[in-house]
Formats: C-alpha cells, sequence, structure tokens
C-alpha cells in the first residue's frame, strides 16, 4: 500500500514550495528520517526528512515545480510495487464531468435570431471608404447651408488625417479638403507637411533630437524580467503589508560610542587568536535586550486589537543574503553575554547565507536591530518587521565634535531611528525605550552586568 508524500509546511507563514532538488530517485529505497527532497520555502531553502519508509515508486512533482502545501509531491510503497494514477483518472472523470454539463448548457441556450444580431455599419475611419463615399452633394442645397468642411464648428476630417495632422502638427482648419463634401483626408494632410517652410518660421523651428524618433516600447532598451524567489516575495509582502498597516512613527537619536569604542580596543587587544570579539553590533543588540525587558510594550506586537507580551527577549539581526533580507534571531538576548551574543550572531550570519537557517531561527524573534553603519549611512528609516512593535535602524559611528565638562573634544557618534508601531508603541514609551538603550551604550559598564 503507497503512501503519498505531501508537500510539508517548514516555516510558520509558509503556504507553498517549490521543489528543488530530489536527493533519492524512483526505486530507491527509503528510510524514516532520510532526507529526501530540498524544497524553497519563503524562508530559506530546506531539506524534507520523509516521514515513511519503502521504495520511492513515484515522483509527482519534478524539480522546479511549485505546489501549495499538503500537495502530493511523491509516493513510497512495497519494493516493485506500481504507483497508482488516481490523480489522472480523477482528472479525467471530472474534465468528462465538465465536458457533459457543457454540452446540456449549450443545448439549452437561447438561439439568436438575425435580426438580434444586426448592427449599424461603422463609421468608416479610412481614407479609401471616404473617397467611396455614394452620396453626392446636392446642388439645391439652400445658400445658407453650413460650410461642408466643417460640422458643428469642427473641421470635417477622416480619423486618420486627424492623427496624421496632429503628429505633422498641421492645422486642419487651414486646409481645403479633397474628400468627399469638402472633407480633409491623409493626402491633404501629407501635402500641407510637404508644402515649404518660409526662411523665418524655419529658423525658428527647433531641429528635434535622436530620441524623438525612439518608439515608447523600444526607448529604454532590451528588458530583462526577474522571477522573484519565494524568500523575495515574501519579504516584498510583508513590508508592504506593514507600511499599509502598521503607523509608523520615528525617533531619531544619537548616541555617543566613544567609551564602547575604547573598552572594544581593550577586548580585542587583550583577546587571543581566534577569540571572538563581540563587535559594536553585538553591543547594540544587548542594550536594546536589557530595555526590553524594562519595557515590555516595545517587546510585543499589536495583534487583532490587543497587545501580545512576549516573555523571552529574542532579538532578531538583519542580514542580506541572496538579494533578499534575511532576520535571525538570537533567543534570550538579554541572558547572555556578549561573547555570547557575538558567537551566536556570526554563526546565525553564516547559516543564512549557506541556506542552513532553521524557520525557528526565522519566526521567533520579538524585536530587530537593522544595521547599515557599515556601508557608510549615518541614519535611516527601516521597515518594522510586523507584528513586532519596533525596530532599530542603526547607522555607521563618525568622528564628531562633542562637549564634555565645558570642553570641545572628538567624540565617536553613532546615529539611531527607532520606528515604533503607534498602536502600541506610543511617543513617549518609545523616547523612554531610546534613551535607556542610549545610557547603556554611552557607558558600556551595564552590558556586562
Amino acid at each position: 500500500m503507497s503512501v503519498d508524500i505531501v508537500m510539508p509546511r517548514l516555516s510558520d507563514s509558509m503556504e507553498e514550495g517549490t521543489v528543488l532538488t530530489w536527493m533519492k530517485q524512483v526505486g530507491d529505497e527509503v528510510a524514516l528520517g532520510e532526507e529526501l527532497v530540498e524544497i524553497e520555502t519563503d524562508k530559506a531553502n530546506m531539506v524534507f526528512e520523509s516521514d515513511a519508509a519503502g521504495t520511492l515508486i513515484e515522483i509527482v512533482a519534478e524539480e522546479g515545480v511549485t505546489l501549495p502545501i499538503g500537495e502530493v509531491i511523491a509516493r513510497v510503497g512495497e519494493k516493485g510495487e506500481t504507483p497508482k494514477d488516481a490523480a489522472s483518472a480523477e482528472a479525467t472523470e471530472d474534465g468528462a464531468a465538465r465536458a457533459g454539463s457543457s454540452a446540456v448548457q449549450t443545448s439549452q441556450s437561447p438561439r439568436i435570431h438575425a435580426a438580434d444580431a444586426r448592427s449599424d455599419p461603422p463609421d468608416l475611419g479610412d481614407d479609401e471608404a471616404a473617397a467611396g463615399d455614394p452620396s453626392p452633394v446636392s446642388d439645391a442645397a439652400p445658400s445658407t447651408q453650413t460650410d461642408p468642411a466643417s460640422e458643428g464648428g469642427r473641421v470635417k476630417a477622416s480619423p486618420l488625417a486627424r492623427r496624421i495632422a496632429e503628429e505633422k502638427g498641421v492645422d486642419l482648419g487651414a486646409l481645403a479638403g479633397s474628400g468627399p463634401g469638402g472633407r480633409v483626408i491623409k493626402v491633404d494632410v501629407e501635402n500641407a507637411s510637404a508644402a515649404p517652410v518660409p526662411e523665418e518660421q524655419a529658423a525658428a523651428t527647433p531641429t528635434p533630437t535622436v530620441s524623438a524618433k525612439e518608439k515608447p516600447e523600444t526607448a529604454k532598451g532590451a528588458v530583462e524580467v526577474v522571477e522573484l524567489t519565494k524568500l523575495q516575495q515574501t519579504v516584498s509582502r510583508r513590508m508592504a503589508e506593514s507600511k499599509a498597516t502598521a503607523p509608523h512613527f520615528y525617533l531619531q537619536a544619537e548616541i555617543d560610542m566613544s567609551r564602547c569604542f575604547e573598552a572594544r580596543t581593550r577586548v580585542k587587544a587583550a583577546a587571543k587568536e581566534g577569540d571572538v570579539v563581540p563587535s559594536f553590533n553585538d553591543m547594540v543588540v544587548k542594550a536594546c535586550a536589557i530595555a526590553l525587558r524594562q519595557f515590555p510594550r516595545a517587546n510585543g506586537a499589536y495583534r487583532d486589537g490587543k497587545f501580545e507580551l512576549y516573555e523571552r527577549v529574542n532579538v532578531g539581526i538583519a542580514v542580506a543574503a541572496r538579494d533578499a533580507l534575511v532576520v535571525p534571531t538570537v533567543f534570550d538576548a538579554d541572558r547572555k553575554g556578549l561573547t555570547a551574543i557575538a558567537t551566536e550572531s556570526r554563526s546565525l550570519a553564516a547559516r543564512v547565507r549557506d541556506g542552513s537557517v532553521t524557520p525557528p531561527e526565522l519566526s521567533g524573534g520579538t524585536f530587530t536591530v537593522s544595521n547599515l553603519g557599515m556601508y557608510g549611512i549615518s541614519n535611516f528609516h527601516a521597515v518594522i518587521n510586523a507584528p513586532q512593535a519596533a525596530i532599530l535602524a542603526v547607522g555607521a559611528i563618525e568622528e564628531k565634535p562633542v562637549v564634555y565638562d565645558g570642553e570641545i573634544a572628538v567624540g565617536r557618534i553613532m546615529g539611531v531611528t527607532l520606528a515604533c508601531d503607534h498602536r502600541i508603541l506610543y511617543g513617549a514609551d518609545g523616547a523612554e525605550f531610546l534613551a535607556r538603550v542610549k545610557s547603556l551604550l554611552s557607558e558600556p559598564l551595564g552590558l556586562a552586568l
């Protein structure tokens, strides 16, 4: 008896998956828990371990195929067993049923009478039709008749003539139409545009640029259309939802990192070869974790008209990988020392880039830190990683003049911006939280306590 292997749910937000690589082929033996297929989810590429033992008798979803969760991707059965093509049989029966239903509807549909199909002849817009107009102009028309070359003050011209006149800048009102009833036709406009331009007017007419001859569809050159990966689709959707639903407001501050710089310099000098030295971003993560413990609303979320306040302080760190932004999580960051945070952060970043990070590490964050300081960005506004209450954007550390005890000195200043969801984190709450982060980094001794 064969067992269906279905598209598994490998993350909390996963709705569908793409089969990347089959690690077993039809006829191979598969053990329970053995690696069977690599699947691209909305968060990362992950290997699915078989939940059935036996022989792989059929691969339903070939590599590159995208299917929703729960759809059959393969079947495992006994050796020599022939796969049952139940899905195909069901599709055939369903198609036959639809065909029968369509035949009944066709036989019952009302007949269209010839009178119903009649319609008024279309307005002839081409010059050939205009030239062949059989309706002669009556010689007995009264002398007070309106000029045949105009209709209600509008110049009488064929649609083609109007279009050419607009393109060439020809005034239709100045033309004598040669068509039926004095109608201006294509040849009239072309003859007018070919007439010599007075010397004064020619001198005043600007010469068109080379690009004026370009067509809209080719003006940008060759266009390359790039399909988004599942991860990029998810990031795009969640960022759009965050900006559309969460009322963002921003709090900016400058933090003097001089003491942190001195402390890190001493730690780095005392470290042995191969030891992990905490970075400034690790210090920011630790400072945020301590402040989050003291301000629970900053460590929460707004959901369905209620506040969710989380017991654990899990700080996510934004990592750029494969043309997308991924946010792995440092769990219980408030209870870990700087060295532990530094070690874990580096491990997470490496596993994000090689695709081995796990779903819980990507979905358990309660707050996020995004740092672009290494690119020389002094300050920026980050989009909240919904449904979290806030995200801290960290800029570069720059040397700036500061005042210490009434004297001007050179300080190492870091710009930060806290983006808050106003539904849960109000102005005063966000300001107090950011002030606590600032005080912890200004005097980093508190980070080691």
